[in-house]
């Protein structure tokens, strides 16, 4: 049964009905591979990240247990994989630390309900149909928070890199300041450890790709912590372990919904909403792009959100989509959704056979693994781009990065996403407004700015304006009309050129208005030439039109300028030397003389509704 045969409501609530058919025995195979491949690799990463969190390593795991099972089955893309995040962890960790001490009870309790709110809101805003809000985010805030982030991750991690106390908790000159303070009492055992950790785990990235590298460089730190400790002695060596964790399913759990919690988490559960919903709509659009796959950005919304919401009550902290495990899920041959529920499902199955081996896992060789991961994040090549480009852009990622270092960081995030906006807004809020005059060098005479070189006619102003007319542009185009009434008094007459003006909102439709009005009264007017349907349709349901009069407006030039032609003052036509238009040719020249007469063509209809 095709697709097309359900109801929309029936695909929006079941999505799977909509790559169910595309399930075979041979795809099976490919998600089975790529779904093992996945839950191997999400292993380490979910310890690490609950590191990075301020959680116990085991919520890093259940992270990845229930929510990419339901965000897979409710979601939209093929190959996303939803689960703990660097950005999240460390968003999280920010949000929190100020309520309570990190791996505390009260902390984690923290942490679900966050998970809820946000989960919550993801879940609202695709059921409202929000889904383009991502589109309104700048790349550039996403850069300049990871970029901070990675930075912030590697600070938070030189005590146990290097084996040194470092005060919790503190902002990052104030870490880099104990830190320098502590460099006589660096532990050279803990420090052998990280730097086997993070060698290797470089090497193998580099030496043999296909190899999960995290793996690699964690066992290599933790079979040199136990060759040390063999050596020398653990009262010698005094390397600090993760410790175990419960061999057990995720506990089921349930978030705080008191509205105390709830308001001191409302900024924190908005940051990190528009946050993580970026992440996972802009992994799943470049995954998709290389697939072949439409992203439906309103369902995976819907899918992000009930998988934080059930993740809330399976121990999950806030999940979101990966880009190292989606395109890992996608290199090793994923080909439905079936991928990741399988990576979920296995997940839950290796955590209960490795469970007790953590315990032998340093967290020197966990401060290695996140120095890896710090690394990663930092584009280098995309932050070249950006300085390279534009004072708007550069303004967006210095903003977002100097406040995730030095302020909190759903901050840092709200602010970043705000400049984008208001950068975007007074992009469109100036239109494209360029005076237009027939250029008898072009076929047809088609308008043209002429370069400076072609004249205007001294009674009629010609301008055409792209891009939509809303109350943010109101002011920039009364500007430009004050402006050509300053600069050209005697040209009553002004078309505008509108085939680039798809829509005007009541505030812009009103200027029009006013403006066609006031030009009226001085014995002039205002004209539209090549108007689509939207734009007219906003005209007329502003009541707009009947004040500008539909028989002002024109579909095509010619017929525009023959009858704005007719409406001149022809006493000023007769002494004008420049005789720009084809009409302007009808009438006579007679220098200074007033009493000469002059050829009129008859006048044409107007007013025509665009199609």
């Amino acid at each position: 049964m095709s697709h097309k045969q359900y109801a929309e409501w029936q695909l929006r609530l079941l999505p799977f009905l909509q790559w169910k058919d595309r399930v075979t025995r041979q795809t099976l195979r490919a998600d089975i591979i790529s779904g093992i491949t996945v839950a191997i690799v999400v292993i380490p990463q979910a310890v690490a990240f609950a590191s990075i969190a301020g959680m116990p390593p085991q919520y890093g795991l259940y992270a990845g247990m229930i929510p990419p099972i339901v965000a897979a089955f409710f979601g939209s893309s093929w190959h996303l994989m939803s689960g703990p995040t660097t950005a999240a962890s460390i968003v999280l960790l920010s949000s929190l630390s100020v309520f309570a001490e990190p791996l505390s009870p009260e902390y984690v309790g923290l942490a679900l309900t966050l998970t809820f709110m946000v989960g919550l809101i993801e879940l609202t805003l695709g059921l409202v149909r929000m889904g383009t809000i991502v589109n309104f985010i700048s790349h550039s805030v996403v850069v300049g928070f990871t970029t901070g982030a990675a930075i912030l991750i590697a600070s938070k991690q030189l005590k146990n890199f290097f084996g040194v106390p470092i005060p919790r908790g503190g902002h990052l000159l104030d870490t880099l300041s104990s830190f320098w303070q502590q460099i006589p009492h660096i532990n050279m055992f803990v420090l052998t450890v990280a730097l086997a950790t993070l060698l290797s785990g470089l090497l193998s990235r580099r030496l043999f790709p296909k190899i999960p590298h995290l793996i690699v460089a964690l066992l290599s730190g933790s079979f040199t912590s136990l060759a040390l400790n063999y050596f020398y002695g653990t009262g010698a060596t005094h390397i600090p372990m993760v410790g175990a964790i419960p061999q057990t399913l995720p506990p089921i759990s349930m978030p705080d919904f008191s509205l105390t919690t709830i308001k001191e988490l409302a900024p924190a559960a908005v940051a990190m909403t528009l946050f993580a919903l970026t992440e996972a709509v802009s992994i799943g659009r470049a995954i998709g792009i290389r697939s072949g796959q439409m992203i439906d950005g309103n369902q995976e919304f819907i899918g992000q959100g009930l998988s934080n919401m059930a993740g809330s009550f399976f121990s999950a902290y806030v999940a979101t989509g990966s880009f190292n495990r989606s395109s890992l899920n996608y290199q090793a041959g994923a080909k439905t959704p079936v991928s990741a529920m399988l990576a979920g499902s296995l997940e839950i199955v290796i955590v209960l056979a490795i469970a007790p081996l953590v315990a032998y896992l340093p967290n020197a060789a966990m401060a290695g693994i996140l120095f890896i991961v710090a690394w990663g994040l930092i584009d280098i090549p995309t932050i070249k781009h950006i300085i390279k480009s534009n004072n708007s852009e550069r303004a967006i990622f210095a903003l977002t990065f100097l406040g995730a270092l030095f302020l909190d960081l759903e901050f840092a995030i709200l602010a970043g996403i705000l400049l984008s906006l208001v950068l975007y807004l007074m992009r469109v809020s100036h239109p494209r407004i360029v005076t237009r005059v027939p250029d008898p060098a072009l076929p047809n005479r088609k308008f043209s700015d002429g370069g400076g070189r072609l004249v205007e006619c001294p009674q009629l102003h010609i301008m055409r304006i792209d891009g939509s007319l809303f109350f943010g542009s109101v002011s920039y185009l009364l500007e430009e009309f004050a402006r050509i009434e300053r600069q050209q008094p005697q040209a009553k007459h002004l078309a505008i050129v509108a085939q680039g003006i798809s829509f005007a909102d009541l505030a812009a439709a009103e200027v029009i208005a006013n403006e066609a009005v006031k030009r009226r009264a001085r014995g002039g007017g205002l004209y539209l030439i090549n108007v689509k349907k939207g734009l007219w349709d906003s005209l007329e349901s502003g009541h707009a039109m009947e004040r500008i009069d539909p028989r002002h407006v024109f579909q095509g030039k010619s017929a525009a300028l023959h009858a704005i032609f007719q409406k001149l003052d022809k006493s000023i036509c007769q002494t004008c030397t420049r005789r720009i238009f084809r009409e302007c040719q009808t009438v006579e020249f007679i220098g200074k003389d007033k009493n000469a007469t002059a050829s009129i063509a008859p006048p044409i209809q107007t007013g025509q509704k665009p199609a």
